[in-house]
């Protein structure tokens, strides 16, 4: 390796020199060192899960905000330039016994495993390593699994559109704004968060708040831009499960994924916990109507509600067909512009107290 030798109040300091390719890649804020993602995992007191990805190469987690648009552009490029790692091996070491499994073609893994005493609720920190056929470790990273409190409700909260505008039936605005903007300067709908934190906390308490899954279309590619944007909105701290990591070439297709895997992914959520009381939060400009209709046909006893914010009016006679066949079934639905609207609903159902300043 090439050194660089540098004399400071006549002391030696030897430090390694970079590359040329390691200087242009800091620069772009940009690696070719593994990668490991652990995103955030979940369960019950006995079975647990959690997801991750193994990246050759990728981009770095961003420090630095502004309102530069050139610089926000590259940042949401920078989060596509990934390179998966297929067939590697990660472990994770849990209460001293070694769970092992293999990445996929696109680096994602998964592990699903039995907890022996009962976990508490709460979250609990875990590490993932990759190792090769020594056994020695190549990389690592760092995640949480979350066991929810015995609260009476848990929610499914859609993304795009559903608390945060994204204008996500126009492809030409979903991207001006995914490209111009980043996670802190993003707006979520105006009420929502307010919303969002009442449901938190509805029939429990402040230290046993009611579990969130968001589950997206939007790809891995942007869980941290996600999860840092519900972060400084101070929405409720939840799991979430988003779509297959897009490459670089497939960036101007991002959120057009196959939505019939988000049905699997609920399904996931309500057979993990059988005995809560689920409600769903979507919108009307892609196919979350008709996702939870099915959901409520195939788990009717679990659906407490259904929240459909009204953000495409091309849509609107269609959707509101679905939430009547809903209501039929005997699940409260709610067909809402604004916020307060679901607000006044969820104070009607007994979701949230009246007592509460909304």
């Amino acid at each position: 390796m090439r050194v660089l030798v540098i004399m400071e109040a006549g002391v030696n300091i030897t430090v390694p020199k970079r590359s040329v390719k390691e200087q242009l890649l800091n620069w772009f804020r940009l690696t070719d060192r593994t990668i490991i993602k652990v995103y955030h995992g979940f369960g019950h007191a006995h079975k647990l899960t959690v997801y991750g990805h193994v990246l050759k190469f990728g981009p770095v987690p961003r420090k630095h905000y502004s309102k530069n648009v050139i610089t926000n552009t590259l940042a949401l490029l920078r989060l596509f330039m990934v390179k998966p790692y297929p067939d590697a091996t990660v472990q994770m070491t849990w209460k001293g016994k070694l769970y092992t499994a293999k990445t996929a073609g696109d680096g994602f893994f998964s592990f699903h495993w039995q907890d022996d005493p009962d976990l508490g609720h709460g979250w609990h920190e875990l590490t993932i390593e990759m190792i090769d056929k020594e056994k020695n470790v190549l990389a690592q990273g760092k995640g949480g699994v979350y066991v929810p409190y015995s609260t009476q409700y848990a929610f499914i909260s859609d993304i795009d559109d559903t608390f945060l505008i994204s204008h996500s039936a126009n492809l030409r605005k979903r991207l001006f704004v995914l490209f111009t903007e980043n996670a802190r300067s993003r707006k979520p709908f105006d009420g929502s968060v307010k919303h969002y934190q009442l449901l938190a906390q509805s029939s429990t308490t402040a230290e046993a708040p009611n579990p969130f899954f968001y589950v997206s279309s939007s790809e891995w590619n942007l869980y941290d831009y996600i999860v840092e944007f519900t972060r400084v909105n101070k929405m409720p701290e939840g799991v979430f499960l988003l779509n297959v990591l897009k490459r670089f070439q497939e960036i101007f297709k991002t959120g057009q994924n196959n939505h019939t895997t988000k049905f699997t992914r609920i399904v996931r959520i309500l057979e993990a916990y059988p005995h809560q009381r689920f409600v769903l939060l979507g919108d009307s400009s892609q196919h979350d109507p008709y996702i939870y209709s099915s959901v409520v046909e195939h788990f009717p006893r679990q659906i407490h509600a259904v929240y459909i914010r009204d953000v495409y009016v091309k849509n609107k006679p269609k959707v509101a067909d679905v939430l009547q066949k809903i209501e039929s079934a005997g699940v409260p639905c709610c067909f809402f512009q604004h916020s307060s609207e679901a607000i006044q609903h969820s104070k009607k159902i007994g979701l949230i107290s009246i007592t509460e300043n909304a």
